[in-house]
């Protein structure tokens, strides 16, 4: 595959689906990892409920990390499972860490780095 399934230019949640066992994978890739046959590209649904969360509330240790300008500030890190059954790894834009619970309805987003999943508007829910 040559486009990056986490960037931005995919255009969305960019996976693969095995042609002879029908598993699907995120992020993208050309071979199943369940029968090792040839995995085609699959748009994948991009909405879903959080299976399991937890809170980064230390800053990682430098280098690597880098703080922002604002000082590090503690974030929801958590597994959204897709309506398509792939557990994808998210970091989750919640405004309060308190109101984070498995099965609250979410909605992923790829882009550079982790992919990003926020809170689903009812008006959103099931569509």
């Amino acid at each position: 595959m040559t486009t990056d399934p986490r960037s931005p230019a995919a255009g969305g949640l960019q996976g693969a689906r095995c042609s002879g066992c029908s598993v699907t994978v995120y992020p993208a890739d050309d071979t199943c990892p369940r029968c090792g046959g040839p995995a085609d590209p699959a748009a994948l649904q991009g909405t879903g409920t959080l299976w399991t969360w937890t809170v980064q509330r230390y800053a990682p240790k430098s280098p690597p990390y880098q703080a922002p300008p604002g000082g590090f500030e503690p974030f929801a890190l958590g597994y959204v499972e897709l309506a398509e059954g792939v557990r994808v790894a998210a970091v989750l834009d919640v405004e309060d860490l308190d109101a984070v619970r498995i099965g609250m309805p979410l909605s992923v987003t790829a882009g550079p780095g982790v992919p990003r999943a926020r809170p689903t508007p009812l008006s959103e829910e099931g569509s």
